[in-house]
């Protein structure tokens, strides 16, 4: 793989999303509505910390990344542009690293503006930066995953729609699994709740750095991606 050819994808796929006025669509919807969240909890309680941002983070970009990756491959296939990226000196491991690069960069644009918040509450109070750092962190690695789950729905479809429903789907119940243990059996409970993404996402947030919670993001990212990969040969 040449990095210098991986770099120019990853460019070109980057710059794609900001030739649309959907990606600036998102990006301003995503600021109203976790600074709308944010800012109403943080007057009405008056805590000096992003407790409550982080907290709603992760239903947040259960639906806005999947509205980010749907295009990823579905778009591609539906044109059949996908066919004629194989007619370049690239591969198709160049061409699943560069998108997933480029959709997790955008979530990071997306994130930037929110630093403000932090920068805002120190200013009034006595900030504890150590949950913050975690939970920019955390957000980093909960937007890999639910990226590669993004980009292995795009993969299966060449509708667009069909990718972004079926990526919040299962971005959904990786939130939402652990709040429902009290429904499953006992026996399950313990390997139902280490699949949820927020139950790690919370440990990070608190900024508490424990390596199994970094190894379940890195490895649902990493198993998305494979399966991501295997799906796209198929298609070659």
């Amino acid at each position: 793989m040449s990095f210098t050819r991986l770099l120019y994808i990853v460019k070109k796929e980057f710059t794609s999303y900001f030739a649309s006025p959907i990606a600036y669509i998102v990006i301003v919807i995503f600021l109203i509505v976790t600074g709308w969240f944010f800012f109403s909890s943080f007057f009405l309680f008056g805590r000096a910390d992003l407790r409550d941002f982080f907290s709603l983070l992760p239903i947040t970009l259960v639906f806005f990344i999947p509205a980010i990756t749907m295009r990823s491959y579905a778009e591609e296939f539906g044109t059949g542009s996908y066919e004629i990226l194989y007619t370049l000196p690239v591969t198709g491991l160049d061409i699943l690293l560069a998108k997933f690069t480029a959709a997790l960069g955008f979530v990071v644009v997306m994130l930037l503006p929110t630093i403000s918040y932090p920068l805002w509450i120190s200013s009034l109070g006595d900030l504890d930066w150590g949950p913050v750092l975690g939970g920019y962190l955390g957000a980093v690695l909960l937007a890999s995953a639910y990226c590669s789950v993004g980009m292995l729905t795009s993969s299966f479809t060449k509708n667009q729609i069909v990718a972004f429903i079926a990526a919040t789907a299962i971005c959904f119940f990786l939130y939402v699994i652990d709040k429902v243990l009290f429904l499953m059996p006992t026996f399950a409970a313990g390997f139902l709740q280490f699949l949820s993404a927020d139950y790690h996402f919370r440990n990070i947030a608190k900024g508490i750095i424990d390596t199994r919670d970094i190894i379940y993001f890195l490895s649902a990212t990493v198993v998305a991606l494979f399966a991501t990969r295997i799906a796209t040969e198929e298609r070659q």
